[in-house]
């Protein structure tokens, strides 16, 4: 094996006790290029008693020499970033240049944190008496586990690796076992970074295994996970017993409000850009369309155009704009989804299945879809392909009703000229995150969250650092002369 393919702990780089592997696979070819190694309860117990050593020894570290080995790595990786950028496209499909921007802002996220790490300030009460004081501090929670999905597999396990060893604590992380490579270039960098001995430890294997494993330890103090509402929930239940903290970034299934005044045109180019952006695998991808019907027709002929122009193939070619989906389970999902869709009466206009160029691979054309049923799967699950419903509303109440009626939370958006209707629909829309006449609402300096059953606290921005410390308040009483 190689080292990027096999298990770090305390500093070592090591293959599972029992030498176990699973595949990964090229969506583009379907080919196996790799393998990764299945971590034996052996491997999980070294990792806690490596990240508890670990743990110790960072929050020894003063908050000038946490924020300069985080600068180290921010350099690290814009050094390795065209080697890091191919592997996450030979192992999730996107275009390359979507993963080179991917490595540059995991970079980014560590420069941030690098200098959050200084600013960490406790406070001091006024006094009751004039001989008392009541001081906060905000200290490390201690050993992290972070689990971490396919899609952005640099991204993710930057953003919480980052703000995490800012706040002095260590890390067990487990990235998706389908895109590993990127977390391992993590680990080579971070030991190359001057990190201590045992504060980060990267493992893969059977996912369910691995978490119910660290959430039992009695080890771990706080949880980071990214994945599906399901998942997120079973961890919040394991999680339960041992009262371990937690921060849930799960599902999304973003709504977008184009009122009457939008450019339809401009709009729907700007819509279908960030749809099929990542082949629709994006948790704050807008996946569900409302337009209002005095402008619904040319929104959907642009969209309609920009989906039917988009170059589709294998995402290491520098002219592709989209690549495959990352796995068999979303090309699946995608069929489903749209013969659900066409079933209801639902009609396409664009896609619909594989592109006739491209017989290997989990490609999947991009899909427009229109007349889809109030009860359509895809209107009330995550749906994580390229699958556009549009969907057509005269109502200002009416439309921020059907926006707001599904269990998620995580990210809506909403074009318009008019500041009072942006103002109050912004206001009216239950996410986390809103974007107005824009969908980049990811970036290191901004808190990245939902809200109902898409997530638990915030990561990135100022908030970030705060989900990995604790509070601590210390009474001082004065005696003597």
């Amino acid at each position: 094996m190689s080292r990027a393919q096999r298990l770090f702990i305390a500093d070592d780089w090591r293959d599972s006790a029992d030498g176990a592997v699973l595949p990964i696979i090229d969506p583009a070819t379907e080919e196996q290029i790799g393998s990764v190694p299945v971590a034996t309860p052996t491997d999980l117990d070294d990792a806690l008693e490596a990240a508890e050593y670990g743990a110790r020894h960072c929050r020894r570290l003063s908050a000038h020499e946490r924020s300069a080995c985080l600068r180290r790595m921010a350099q690290g990786i814009r050094k390795q970033s065209d080697d890091i950028a191919r592997s996450v496209t030979l192992e999730t499909g996107k275009p390359l240049a979507e993963s080179r921007a991917e490595v540059l802002a995991t970079a980014e996220h560590f420069d941030w944190n690098a200098e959050e790490a200084r600013r960490v300030y406790g406070h001091v009460l006024q006094e009751r008496e004039a001989d008392t004081r009541f001081e906060v501090r905000y200290e490390p929670l201690g050993v992290v586990a972070a689990i971490t999905a396919w899609n952005f597999p640099a991204l993710l396990p930057g953003r919480k690796l980052s703000a995490a060893l800012a706040a002095g604590c260590s890390v067990i992380l487990k990235p998706s076992e389908e895109a590993p490579s990127a977390a391992f270039a993590l680990a080579e960098i971070a030991a190359a970074a001057g990190l201590p001995t045992g504060a980060l430890a990267v493992v893969t294997g059977d996912p369910a295994r691995i978490s119910s494993h660290l959430l039992s330890s009695g080890r771990v103090r706080k949880l980071s996970f990214t994945g599906s509402v399901g998942v997120g929930k079973l961890l919040m239940q394991q999680a339960a017993h041992g009262l371990t903290k937690l921060a849930l970034e799960l599902g999304g299934h973003g709504p977008v409000l184009i009122f009457p005044d939008a450019d339809p045109e401009a709009t729907a180019t700007a819509c279908a850009r960030a749809k099929f952006r990542n082949a629709g695998q994006v948790c704050i991808s807008p996946s569900r369309f409302f337009v209002h019907r005095s402008i619904a027709a040319r929104f959907r002929d642009a969209f309609v155009r920009y989906a039917r122009d988009l170059r589709i193939g294998n995402g290491l070619d520098p002219e592709v704009e989209m690549g495959p989906l990352t796995n068999t389970r979303r090309f699946e999902a995608a069929q489903a989804l749209v013969a659900d869709a066409l079933a209801g009466g639902g009609k396409l206009l664009a896609g619909g299945g594989r592109p006739a160029s491209q017989q290997r691979g989990f490609f999947f054309e991009p899909t427009v879809l229109a007349d889809v049923a109030p009860e359509a799967r895809i209107l009330h699950e995550e749906p994580f392909v390229p699958v556009a419903p549009i969907l057509e509303f005269d109502d200002f109440d009416q439309v921020l009703a059907r926006a707001n009626a599904l269990p998620f939370g995580l990210a809506a958006y909403l074009f318009t000229n008019d500041l009072a209707t942006a103002e109050h629909a912004a206001d009216a829309l239950e996410a986390g995150m809103v974007g107005i006449n824009d969908f980049a609402l990811a970036a290191a300096e901004a808190p990245f969250g939902g809200v109902k059953q898409s997530g638990i606290g915030r990561e990135g921005g100022a908030l970030g650092i705060r989900e990995f410390l604790e509070a601590k308040t210390l009474k001082t009483v004065f005696r003597g002369n």
